[in-house]
């Protein structure tokens, strides 16, 4: 069996003084290999929990995650993480950032450096591997990050807000990036996001997540991601069904906000 699936996971925090959060509760997907998927939903929803989980990082209350037909039950190489921050090594240079994995596996120099030139080719940034991480833009040391993941060869890549702390420009360019990148490695990636225009470009699946418990609300399948591999993005946000997708999804999580907060939905409520 290939893929990933998540079979009925549900997670539930134990609170200090008593009492306990249901983050998750019974949430299942089946991913197939190479698959894109954005995941959205309001603060609280248990995005990154769930994203933590399918790391190895946290061990579910219950439910299961299975890659290959494996369970997962840690963290290990053949997933990679992405932050929203790049957590690079400071002191080393890009290029080292990048080899740090095949480095510790032990791999020869010769086939690092093959590898390392490759990637930094790949995002941009081959002029740049005797930099300092600390001379580089916030952009390209996420490109850095990039590099790093894809230099352990994961099956699959997790992202973690990876482009939020970017200004619109190079958010922008580094989400043609991701797609360059997930047409051209084959790489199951799952990416969490606020951004409801971001999912809907980098998501040819999404999931847009309900809060209190955390749980699966509803599923697109969308065309925009396919279209981004070749399309300015940009024309792919004006191309038919966009606008569309993107109102519905923002209702959807305004409702969802307003619920959290108490207050009622005006269109439920027939105010004018």
């Amino acid at each position: 069996m290939s893929g990933l699936q998540i079979d009925s996971l549900s997670m539930r925090f134990n609170l200090p003084k008593g009492g306990s959060v249901q983050a998750l509760h019974d949430v299942s997907l089946d991913l197939k290999d190479g698959e894109l998927l954005s995941v959205l939903g309001p603060s609280g929803c248990g995005k990154t929990t769930l994203l933590n989980i399918l790391a190895g990082f946290l061990a579910p209350t219950s439910g299961q995650v299975r890659l290959g037909g494996r369970p997962v039950q840690g963290p290990g190489p053949e997933r990679g993480m992405v932050f929203q921050q790049g957590a690079l090594f400071e002191w080393m240079n890009v290029r080292h950032n990048v080899d740090f994995g095949p480095r510790m596996k032990g791999m020869p120099r010769a086939e690092r450096d093959r590898i390392t030139d490759h990637l930094l080719e790949i995002v941009g940034l081959h002029d740049f591997g005797d930099k300092a991480v600390y001379e580089l833009s916030g952009g390209m040391q996420q490109r850095v990050a990039l590099a790093r993941c894809l230099a352990n060869d994961p099956d699959v890549i997790l992202m973690d807000e990876p482009l939020g702390a970017l200004d619109a420009l190079t958010r922008e360019k580094m989400q043609g990036l991701v797609l360059k990148l997930w047409k051209e490695t084959g790489k199951t990636v799952i990416l969490i996001t606020h951004s409801v225009e971001e999912a809907l470009l980098l998501g040819e699946r999404l999931v847009v997540m309900a809060p209190r418990p955390g749980r699966i609300f509803k599923e697109y399948r969308l065309p925009f991601a396919e279209r981004g591999v070749t399309m300015d993005l940009r024309e792919v946000k004006r191309s038919p069904g966009f606008a569309e997708t993107r109102d519905e999804i923002l209702s959807m999580i305004w409702g969802m906000e307003e619920e959290i907060m108490g207050r009622p939905d005006p269109q439920k409520a027939g105010t004018p």
